[in-house]
C-alpha cells in the first residue's frame, strides 16, 4: 500500500486523477474497513491540506471545510442556527472519534445512520465538489444517492459543506438502544424559525428510517403558522411518505416509524423553546 499526503488541493486533485485512490481524512471509517478485506493499493491522505479545515462565514453563507472535525464543530462559535449540528457532533462516536472524524467523511460514508446527515439536510446544506471539470455545488439531498453511494464523479473530491445563513434555531434528537456510542434507531434534525411565537419556517429531516435520510416537506408545510401547542397534533396527523423503515436487530419498522414521529415533535419543540447550545 502506498500513502500519499499532499499539502495542497491541486496536488491532491492531480493524484486523485490518476485513479485507484482511496481518500483518507480522519480515517474513522477507512481504518475499520481494513478488517474486512485487502488494504487499498493507494491511500490519499488529505488531512494535511490546510484549506480543507475550518469554519468561516462569508458572502451570506457558512463554509465548513471538508476536513473539519466534529470536535472543531463543537468548539466553534456558531449561532443558534447550528445548535442541532453541535448536538449531532457530540453523538458521533466517542470523543476520540470526534477528534478525528470529519464532516465530509460522515457524508461520503453515506450510511443511513450517519449522525450529521439529517441536521445538515435541515440546514439546506450544499456539498462543494472539485475535480477535473472545476468546482460544483450539489444539494446534500441529491449528493447521497443511497447506502454507501454518493454523487461523486471520478477524480472529484469534496472540499466543503456550504450552509446558507439565516434565522432559525437547530435541534437534533437520536434514539438508540443505549445513551452513548450507538447506531441510531431513528434520529431527527430540525431548524425552526419563529415569528411572534409561531413557526415561520420549518425544516425537518429524519435518518435511520430508510436507505437515506430524507427531508419531510409535507410536515414542514403543515407546521407553517403553528404555535407550540399545535405541534404534537400536526405531527401525529401528518403523512410520512418519505420514511421507509425496515425491521432489523435494533428495531422493527413499526417501532421506528412511531419513534420517528415522536422525535419529530420533540425536536421541533426543542428548536422553538430550548436555550442556545454553546
Amino acid at each position: 500500500m502506498t500513502l500519499y499526503r499532499p499539502d495542497s488541493l491541486d496536488s491532491a486533485l492531480s493524484l486523485l486523477g490518476k485513479g485507484g485512490m482511496t481518500v483518507l481524512a480522519g480515517g474513522t471509517d477507512v481504518y475499520p474497513g481494513l478488517r474486512d478485506g485487502a488494504p487499498p493499493a493507494h491511500l490519499l491522505d488529505i488531512s494535511g491540506i490546510a484549506g480543507l479545515r475550518g469554519i468561516a462565514r462569508a458572502g451570506g453563507q457558512w463554509r465548513i471545510g471538508a476536513a473539519t472535525t466534529w470536535t472543531d464543530v463543537i468548539r466553534a462559535d456558531l449561532p443558534p442556527l447550528f445548535d442541532g449540528l453541535k448536538l449531532a457532533a457530540r453523538e458521533v462516536g466517542s470523543v476520540q472519534i470526534q477528534n478525528s472524524g470529519t464532516v465530509a467523511g460522515n457524508l461520503c460514508n453515506a450510511s443511513p445512520a450517519a449522525d450529521g446527515v439529517p441536521v445538515l439536510m435541515a440546514l439546506d446544506a450544499l456539498v462543494e465538489v472539485q475535480g477535473p471539470g472545476g468546482s460544483r455545488q450539489v444539494p446534500l439531498t441529491d449528493f447521497i444517492a443511497g447506502p454507501r453511494a454518493v454523487a461523486l464523479d471520478p477524480g472529484e473530491l469534496v472540499t466543503a459543506v456550504l450552509i446558507p445563513d439565516g434565522p432559525g434555531q437547530g435541534a437534533f434528537l437520536k434514539l438508540g438502544a443505549r445513551r452513548y456510542l450507538v447506531i441510531s434507531i431513528a434520529m431527527v434534525g430540525a431548524v425552526i424559525a419563529t415569528r411572534s411565537g409561531r413557526i415561520d419556517r420549518a425544516r425537518v429531516a429524519v435518518g435511520s428510517c430508510g436507505p437515506v435520510a430524507r427531508r419531510l416537506t409535507g410536515v414542514e408545510t403543515a407546521l407553517t403558522g403553528a404555535a407550540p401547542g399545535d405541534v404534537a397534533r400536526l405531527v401525529a396527523a401528518a403523512d410520512l411518505p418519505e420514511l421507509a423503515p425496515i425491521d432489523d436487530v435494533r428495531a422493527t419498522a413499526t417501532y421506528r416509524n412511531d419513534a420517528a414521529r415522536t422525535l419529530i415533535a420533540r425536536a421541533i419543540l426543542m428548536a422553538m423553546e430550548a436555550p442556545h447550545v454553546a
